[in-house]
This record gives structure tokens, C-alpha cells and sequence, in this order.
């Protein structure tokens, strides 16, 4: 099945405020979401019933996101999946450098050919966000997302070392945000992470806003065990 195809339900409509997101490039938006409720559902990216929530539950949850990226930011969605945020955020904010991280063929493959189809300058990796070749390809990012990839302290471990020292990681989580951070701060802290902060965008777009803890890359993990100065066994003064 493909998006061309049509579907039991009817396309969801763009909601009025959609335009404001999206501005001229609202059809390409709309086009997206053909492809979300199409093959993302027949090839398992998406839930069925996550029909009718399309718009504001996905798609422009994750573009309000780019409030607080800054201009001309370089990107990686790590674990991007059906494309979220990643996708979204490129439609929104055409002046972002984004990257779609993802280690799932079948999803690889779909985002291609949604990337080509929309037109957009986004790249496809295949890959996870803690392989070597990743990090070298990848590292020194200005803004490492992901949505819904898993807990705070491993998300950290395994996206900021793409982070370039002063960037930002921008975690799109659940109202248990605060608690997690809280589980994890001390996780967070201990492989270069600032102390976790929750944010909210999208306050006139979406209901209720996109909840978000930042995390800036402040300085390189700690190693247990290491102290400045020490030498290894045998090594002469």
C-alpha cells in the first residue's frame, strides 16, 4: 500500500493553525501526513489508531520543537522512526541541516523514500546513535533530539557525544518529564550533561504544549577511577 492509495477513513484535515507552523510549505505537511496514515501504518511505523491524532498528537507536537532551535542549526534526530521529529522540524524550519538516525532497514527505507517524495534536503543514516562510524560521521551537532526512545540517563549516554560542546539535546517526553529528571540527574551530570530542564513550546499551537527536557553538553564524561595526574602501573615519573 502506498500514500497514493486511499484509505478506509479519510485523510485528517490540517488544522487552521497548521498554517501558521508550516506557512507555503503546509501542502508538503499535508502530503506527510498521507504518508503517516498510509503506508507508515500498513508497514508499522505508525498505529492504526493513532488516525485521527495525526496532526496534533505527531506531526505538529514535534514541529513546534523549533522554537527552540537556533537559525541554521545542524540536527540529528536519533531513533527518528516515522520520521518524528526530524520530519516535521525540516517542513517547519527549512533553514535547519537535519540528519534522520535510525538502525531499523525496513524504516530506513520508508524514510527514504518520504524524504524523496517531499523533496526535502534531509539526510538518512542507517545506524545506531553509539556506533563508531555514527559518531564520527555525525558528532558535533548543534541540537540532538529524540522522541519516545527511551529513559532519560541512557538517551544522554548514547546522544551527546554527537552534541558539539555548548550544543543542546531537546528530549521530547511525557508528563513524568520531572520525575525522570530527578531518577537521572546524577546520570545526566555524570557523562557531561548540564543539569536536566523542562520546557514547554507550541503553548498557542497545540493542547497541551510539547513537553521537553534540554540537556546542554557541558564537558567530557567523567571516567570512574581516573584522577588527574595518576600514572598506570610501571610508568616512570
Amino acid at each position: 500500500m502506498t500514500s497514493s492509495e486511499t484509505t478506509a477513513e479519510p485523510l485528517p484535515e490540517p488544522p487552521p493553525v497548521a498554517g501558521s507552523v508550516f506557512g507555503d510549505r503546509l501542502p508538503l505537511a499535508v502530503r506527510y501526513v498521507e504518508h503517516l496514515a498510509t503506508s507508515g501504518v500498513e508497514r508499522g511505523l505508525i498505529g492504526p489508531r493513532e488516525h485521527g491524532r495525526l496532526w496534533d498528537r505527531h506531526v505538529l507536537n514535534c514541529a513546534v520543537l523549533g522554537e527552540l532551535v537556533p537559525d541554521g542549526a545542524k540536527v540529528v534526530d536519533v531513533g527518528s522512526g516515522a520520521g518524528l521529529p526530524g520530519i516535521p522540524l525540516a517542513l517547519a524550519r527549512p533553514d535547519l541541516h537535519i540528519v534522520l538516525i535510525e538502525p531499523l532497514a525496513r524504516r530506513v527505507d520508508w524514510l527514504d523514500e518520504v524524504v524523496a517524495d517531499l523533496g526535502l534536503t534531509v539526510a538518512v543514516e542507517r545506524g545506531r546513535a553509539e556506533e563508531k562510524v555514527v559518531v564520527r560521521r555525525w558528532e558535533g551537532a548543534d541540537v540532538v533530539t529524540a522522541r519516545a526512545v527511551g529513559p532519560l540517563a541512557r538517551l544522554t549516554r548514547l546522544c551527546l557525544p554527537l552534541v558539539r560542546p555548548g550544543g543542546s539535546m531537546l528530549v521530547l517526553k511525557g508528563e513524568s518529564a520531572a520525575e525522570e529528571i530527578e531518577r537521572d540527574r546524577a546520570d545526566v551530570r555524570a557523562v557531561g550533561g548540564s543539569d536536566p530542564r523542562v520546557l514547554r513550546c507550541g503553548a498557542d499551537v497545540v493542547d497541551p504544549p510539547t513537553t521537553v527536557v534540554a540537556i546542554d553538553r557541558e564537558a567530557a564524561p567523567r571516567r570512574s577511577g581516573s584522577r588527574s595526574g595518576s600514572r598506570r602501573k610501571g610508568q616512570r615519573p
